[in-house]
């Protein structure tokens, strides 16, 4: 199995359980709230090693409490976090998170620590990494991110943009992806079009705009109507697995570590999507970010329930 070295983001994720998201200017009562470990550099890292990666994460955080539980949620997951670094002088970054009845969220952020990852902490990463696949988001400054490409190109790695939040991006960046995996609101936002869901039907001519922007490949996650892959062979949907979602926190993040690990292993694009499709479906049925995040077992038995 090929290594997967995660550059990204880490954050205590601050969660509240309500009825229904508010209106701006409206106050709703809540539910149950939890503090979960998240970001998405770090719920991705936690997803391949759950499922089976040889993963290690490269990020910062704060030289508090929060910092602490993170980096120990990482180590005991199964995730090398060596290279995510204390920082004096800045708290560990959070997350505000609301989850309404059906699941569906808004979150706000506060990058904290996230903000001083810099291109000079990524070289020590990719050390002894050979040629590996790297995961990458938009949580992080976006020059450490164009870096992260730039190195990972240099030492033949594979290399995978989850461009969230959704941002528009240079032309320089997306030319040297392999893999960029947008849901609705982030492919739409990268295409200067307005916000909305697309409909499957829509999905293989936004996929080519999306590939004609640079990317070797493009994967478009559309929630529950599963995800569409796009290259310069294949156009082709890969329906979602149908189940009751109770939290849709960190399914993104989810798919974009299950598909990771399928190609670390040798998996082929579709295979590899029909696996993160499962992880992403198990995912949803439990709250939490990293806390829903399901294991190998589960995600293999899962498939071969739905295969039988």
């Amino acid at each position: 199995m090929k290594p997967i070295l995660v550059i990204g983001s880490l954050n205590m994720d601050f969660v509240v359980q309500t009825e229904k998201l508010p209106l701006p200017g409206e106050t709703v009562k809540g539910r149950d709230f939890s503090m979960i470990p998240g970001g998405k550099g770090a719920n991705q890292a936690v997803a391949a090693a759950r499922l089976g990666g040889r993963v290690r994460m490269a990020g910062r955080v704060g030289q508090d409490g929060f910092g602490r539980t993170l980096t120990e949620g990482l180590s005991s997951a199964g995730v090398d976090a060596g290279r995510v670094s204390p920082t004096a002088g800045v708290a560990t970054g959070v997350a505000l998170i609301l989850v309404e009845r059906e699941g569906q969220n808004q979150i706000t952020i506060a990058a904290g620590a996230n903000d001083r990852l810099e291109a000079a902490d990524l070289e020590p990463a990719f050390q002894d990494f050979g040629q590996g696949l790297v995961l990458l988001q938009l949580e992080s400054p976006l020059q450490t991110v164009e870096a992260a490409v730039h190195l990972a190109r240099g030492h033949g790695a594979t290399t995978l943009l989850d461009p969230a939040p959704a941002a528009a991006l240079p032309q320089t960046l997306l030319r040297n992806l392999d893999f960029l995996t947008p849901n609705e609101t982030e492919a739409l936002q990268l295409l200067g079009e307005p916000p909305g869901e697309i409909r499957p039907d829509e999905a293989p001519a936004l996929g080519r705009r999306l590939l004609e922007l640079g990317p070797d490949t493009v994967v478009l996650k559309l929630g529950d109507k599963g995800a569409w892959v796009v290259n310069r062979v294949l156009s082709r949907h890969f329906p979602a697995y149908a189940v009751k979602p109770t939290d849709t926190t960190a399914a993104g993040d989810t798919f974009n570590g299950a598909l990771a690990v399928c190609l670390a292993e040798g998996g082929s694009l579709p295979r590899a999507v029909e696996f993160a499709n499962a992880a992403a479906a198990l995912s949803v049925t439990r709250a939490g970010a990293q806390a829903s995040i399901p294991s190998r077992s589960q995600v293999d038995r899962f498939l071969g329930d739905h295969r039988a």
